[in-house]
């Protein structure tokens, strides 16, 4: 079982989309911290390790649900960190660099991965045959499901539906009374996010923007 090829790239996938998940949560408990607000620390949130933030729906049941429908990507979440904006002010550039911060967070990833990645690349060669092949051969493959699944999660969570981080970033922009207005989607917001990705137009909008930045990384 732990030799069949389908199940080692699966748990590779896995693995990727688990950190992802992991420093995208941990960056805004992380940012907040840096502006003032300890509850994440406290929570005990600021922590890489994957378990204090997994959450059943999210990292569990919806990737699982996109990988049997054929879903071109692989998506999931965490559980959101506690931020109490009480403690930093809601001051609208503070919620901005909160907000972004997931996202920015897995962008350096992906970057960070597809540099790595290309690298491996140029050299494959030297290590393909190499004593240590077939674990060099396993982490090539991770870096490039790095590079797709913090792609994925960063484009995806610019999204201006709550609960994604663009919303709040789009909220934040808004004048007060637009704001208020906005802020009542946010309980149909997983509904409009699931719909959303069961479309084809929905699927091929995002390709539009991730497949030019895949390509980009992984020097295709």
């Amino acid at each position: 079982m732990f030799h069949n090829p389908d199940f080692n790239q699966l748990v590779l996938k896995i693995a990727a989309l688990l950190f992802a998940v992991t420093i995208h949560e941990v960056a805004h408990g992380f940012v907040a911290y840096r502006l003032g607000d300890n509850t994440a620390k406290l929570a005990g949130r600021l922590t890489l390790n994957p378990i204090k933030h997994l959450d059943l729906f999210g990292s569990c049941i919806l990737p699982l649900i996109l990988a049997v429908s054929g879903s071109p990507f692989l998506f999931g979440y965490a559980k959101p960190v506690p931020v109490n904006f009480n403690k930093i002010g809601y001051f609208k550039k503070d919620i901005i660099y909160v907000a972004s911060a997931g996202v920015a967070a897995n962008i350096c990833l992906a970057v960070f991965a597809g540099i790595f990645f290309q690298i491996m690349s140029s050299i494959q060669p030297l290590w393909y045959n190499f004593f240590f092949g077939s674990l060099l051969l396993d982490l090539y493959y991770l870096l490039a499901y790095s590079v797709m699944i913090n792609s994925v999660l960063a484009v995806f969570n610019l999204i201006p539906i709550p609960p994604l981080d663009g919303s709040r970033i789009l909220s934040a922009l808004l004048p007060s009374e637009m704001e208020m207005y906005f802020a009542k989607i946010e309980r149909f917001g997983m509904l409009i996010i699931l719909l959303l990705l069961m479309t084809d137009a929905f699927n091929r909008f995002i390709s539009f923007f991730l497949i030019p930045l895949i390509d980009l990384l992984l020097g295709r």
